[in-house]
């Protein structure tokens, strides 16, 4: 990969407590100030469940924060059993976190409509993921499992003016535990059904007066869900090793810390397999009964997934009212998968894959702080580089000109997508009175992109990256290069009032901004103006494989506040955006020797939609009773409701005519919701907490078309914990119960079906099976969330 001198130089719950969500916290310093701040908070009112917030670098409390956020504390999330990030879309508004259909740790995350579906190298995420403060350029390995977690928050709608990447729809920040002054140690594991065996040590020791160190290692496994009865293998399952290492220096004035941290994972879990709707169109192979059983026949090459990277931040206070800091980063992963999209033994369209990713950042940022004016001004850059490779083989075509298809016909394809990007930001904030307040914010964006994209076509199956011996056959159908260079200035402003101590009232304009790029999935003989001749010039096909910037801006307000003497918190949320240039990611069959046969497939990525989304977040904590059963006992009910019309205003298909009537948002359900209700009781030497949480969405479309057979109706999911604490919380036992009602809903999917251009419902013949529009066998393939699960915690610390 390639490197800039000055990067080189730069590198150098329990969900009973569940109130309302606090905003981002950024950097290390400001952690403990935070903190510092709660305690404070708590010693002047023991009754409250304030919750002290640095999103605007500066301690606050959550009720003078005027932003949209949703987060969760580590002790929160033990609490609720919850295993990695795509539990959090359960109770947060509008927001879709799920693994990507076909793997086990790559992420599909949309937040009020905006994501991104396909994880393919030459698209910017629609949502930024952050682990601490250092932004993941690409969905692969982006799962995160949550162990050794001080908080992880939610932000939703664009960001950018406060730090790290710009981000259309949201951001999603996973912040590690900081280290202790004292030497401890934390031991947590767990058991439980479908042999679910966890296990974290995490160990830190001071050394002198200003140095520590620690670290932690996870083991995280389990059985599958289901079974590839074909292979013999376990469907769903889980195979990882993970650790983290992390060495701290601060001065004893606190005005100087530094903390270098690394992170790997290595994931060995079996690749996941989907489950096919339709009967086979050539074995007639029946529907297997349990949909998380498979017949996929390709294991090749084996699943495997690696990831890591390592940080430096450094949080210097030049003054009293200035503080300075740096978060450099360099980031690794690589992941093998196997896709069998037709999930049967024949051979017809299996997908043996790799996903790269490399990338170098840094972030500077320059605060300032004093009575009436706060804010900041920060620069960022990032130098990354991501690629895919991937075949797909047909063994079921018959003769291809004369010649045996020993192995299988097939096409290659790789992809190539160089990102070097650089922004300057700042955000500040002037109280004009001690009750109201406005705030403006920009950033300068510069993205440049440039892709290279090869396809052939392949005799003899795999290629050799994949364990095969195929070869190309004929000229190449794509070698194109191409460069683009895309720049925005995105503002954002907000006015806010404080008519009381115990409420916040506010409106903000904030506009996002994603690069353009190039689909590395591209093929030049499907392109409009090649007429199906190979080997065009590289500037006539530019234009074709090119996607241009989206933006949307976006308008909020909200309220937030406390009645009866803070048993009641409450924050309100209304939002309206405009989003234009809608980048649409999609996939057609390619039919390399005209005989009717869709042997490969192609992306096609347009800017072809517009939309508009506006819906309303509500998020409320109530305490129903306090001191039932002694001091420190109570029952409080908390909830969430996200609703979103989020409709396209113009979508123009492939036929060149508005088709915005018959397309939806992809996974944005109208309605999210959930309840907890909640006990805490003193018993003997400890306390227990008690819980229970619904949670609710309606129907969610997986395409921009609509699927009779992968759209998912309205489901709910009901959550159980029981956690005991003792000895000062140096120990707890829980009991966890997971969608105890088994409810089996469909997260994801493959479809390659022919439909009708106009309305995208696919092609039914009058025997009820479809027309494929790639292979033979007809590919309707899903993907489901985890079924019910029971199991025990056990945590210690010394």
């Amino acid at each position: 990969m390639r490197l800039t001198a000055s990067v080189r130089l730069a590198l150098g719950v329990s969900l009973a407590a569940l109130a309302l969500p606090a905003v981002a916290q950024t950097g290390d310093q400001a952690e403990a100030s935070a903190a510092a701040a709660g305690e404070a908070v708590a010693e002047e009112a023991p009754v409250t469940d304030d919750i002290i917030v640095t999103a605007r670098r500066r301690a606050e409390n959550l009720l003078d924060v005027p932003i949209a956020i949703s987060a969760f504390t580590g002790d929160q999330l033990e609490a609720a059993g919850s295993i990695d990030i795509t539990d959090l879309a359960n109770i947060t508004p509008n927001a879709t976190l799920e693994n990507s259909r076909g793997t086990n740790s790559t992420l599909t995350a949309f937040i009020r409509g905006v994501g991104q579906q396909d994880p393919v190298p030459g698209f910017e995420a629609g949502v930024g993921i952050y682990l601490d403060d250092v932004y993941l350029n690409r969905p692969q390995a982006a799962v995160l499992d949550i162990y050794d977690v001080e908080r992880i928050e939610v932000l939703r709608g664009p960001q950018g003016t406060l730090y790290g990447r710009n981000t259309i729809g949201g951001a999603i920040k996973y912040v590690t535990r900081r280290l202790p002054s004292d030497f401890e140690v934390r031991v947590r594991a767990t058991y439980g059904s479908y042999d679910q065996a966890d296990g974290v040590i995490s160990v830190s020791a001071p050394i002198g007066d200003m140095f520590r160190i620690g670290g932690s290692v996870a083991r995280l496994s389990r059985g599958g869900f289901g079974d590839n009865i074909n292979l013999g293998i376990e469907n769903y399952n889980k195979d990882i090793w993970a650790g983290r290492g992390t060495l701290e220096f601060e001065t004893p004035d606190s005005r100087l810390f530094i903390r270098l941290s690394g992170d790997y994972t290595d994931d060995q879990s079996n690749a996941r397999n989907g489950h096919r709707l339709i009967p086979s169109l050539l074995t007639g192979a029946p529907v297997l009964e349990d949909e998380y059983d498979t017949r996929a026949g390709l294991n090749s090459p084996r699943n495997d997934v690696e990831a890591g990277g390592l940080s430096m931040s450094i949080t210097a206070e030049l003054s009293d009212a200035l503080t300075f800091r740096s978060i450099s980063a360099w980031r690794q992963d690589r992941s093998f998968t196997p896709i069998d999209f037709d999930a049967l033994p024949t051979v017809d369209v299996d997908v043996p894959a790799v996903y790269r990713n490399e990338q170098v950042s840094q972030e500077f940022q320059l605060l300032y702080a004093s009575d009436r004016l706060n804010g900041l001004v920060g620069f960022y850059y990032l130098d990354a580089e991501a690629s895919t490779a991937f075949d797909v083989i047909l063994a079921t075509t018959g003769p291809l000109i004369g010649i045996p298809l020993a192995g299988g016909f097939g096409q290659l394809t790789t992809g190539n997508v160089q990102t070097d990007t650089w922004s300057f930001f700042g955000d500040f904030t002037y109280d004009l009175t001690d009750w109201l307040g406005v705030s403006v914010g920009g950033r300068y964006t510069r993205d440049n992109r440039t892709s290279t994209i090869f396809k052939a076509n392949r005799l003899g199956g795999a290629s050799p990256q994949f364990g095969g011996n195929g070869v190309n056959l004929g000229a190449p159908i794509t070698n194109f290069r191409g460069e683009a260079e895309f720049e925005k200035f995105t503002p954002r402003a907000s006015v806010q009032l404080k008519p009381t101590a115990d409420l916040l009232v506010y409106a903000s304009y904030s506009q996002g901004f994603k690069g353009g790029g190039f689909d590395p999935r591209g093929s030049a003989n499907i392109a409009p103006n090649n007429n199906g001749t190979p080997g065009i010039q590289y500037d006539e096909i530019y234009d074709f494989f090119l996607f241009e910037p989206e933006t949307v801006d976006s308008y909020e307000v909200g309220i937030k506040g406390s009645l009866f003497d803070r048993a009641l918190t409450f924050g309100l949320t209304g939002f309206y955006a405009d989003y234009t240039d809608v980048q649409v990611p999609g996939s057609v069959g390619v039919d390399a020797n005209g005989d009717g046969i869709f042997e490969g497939f192609a992306g096609v990525t347009t800017n072809a939609a517009s939309a508009t989304f506006k819906g309303i977040e509500a998020e409320a904590n109530a305490r129903l009773l306090r001191g039932f059963a002694g001091p420190g006992s109570q029952i409080t009910l908390g909830g969430t409701l996200g609703y979103i019309d989020a409709q396209y205003d113009e979508f123009i298909g492939n036929t060149g005519v508005d088709v915005s009537d018959f397309r939806r948002i992809q996974n944005t359900p109208d309605w999210t919701l959930s309840g907890t209700l909640g006990a805490t009781a003193p018993i003997g030497s400890g306390s227990v907490d008690a819980s229970t949480t619904v949670s609710y969405r309606s129907e969610t479309s997986q395409f921009e078309t609509p699927s009779p057979f992968l759209d998912q109706p309205g489901y709910a999911l009901w959550d159980a914990n029981l956690v005991y604490r003792f000895m000062d919380d140096r120990f707890s036992v829980g009991l966890h119960a997971k969608n105890i009602l088994d409810e089996r809903y469909i997260t994801s999917g493959y479809q390659f079906a022919a439909a009708n251009a106009v309305t995208g419902q696919p092609t039914i013949t009058p025997a009820g099976t479809i027309v494929p529009s790639l292979g033979r066998e007809g590919t309707v393939t899903a993907f489901y969330g985890n079924p019910r699960q029971v199991f025990v915690t056990l945590g210690a610390r010394f």
